[in-house]
């Protein structure tokens, strides 16, 4: 039973989510981006794509939206949940020892229409400072 489990998880459709951080990421090893990790889980959230440009530690959210009907899908980057990025952020620069590195927090945004084959990318560099009492960095 947990084989046929397993089975079926791997081989499952990717939600339109998925899809728009995996394309993301490709999207980011192109520009020269080196990928740690996608959907890195931490106590404090989840951290969708974490990447390393240069000797800056990439901290990326991305926002999936198949249109621009309802706003831009960076919009859904509100301050509680820039919040909760600068807290994972913090977290993992203080596991890994990175705190003397210099880090930041980019939007990526994907736009996906239905039955299309390649989306829309806008990618927000530098997209919002830390958030909280004590600052990331200087």
């Amino acid at each position: 039973m947990f084989l046929t489990d397993w089975l079926r998880q791997q081989f499952r459709p990717l939600s339109l989510g998925e899809r728009g951080e995996k394309y993301a990421a490709r999207y980011l090893r192109r520009l020269g981006y080196k990928i740690l990790y996608t959907r890195y889980r931490l106590r404090y959230g989840e951290i969708d794509i974490l990447a390393v440009e240069g000797q800056t530690v990439v901290f990326v959210e991305v926002k999936t939206r198949r249109s621009r009907a309802k706003g831009q899908p960076a919009e859904a980057v509100d301050a509680k949940r820039q919040a909760r990025l600068t807290r994972a952020a913090l977290a993992f620069l203080k596991a890994n020892r990175l705190l003397e590195y210099a880090s930041r927090f980019d939007v990526i945004e994907v736009v996906w229409p239905e039955g299309q084959k390649h989306p829309t990318v806008r990618h927000i560099q530098n997209a919002f400072p830390p958030v909280g009492h004590r600052q990331l960095f200087s």
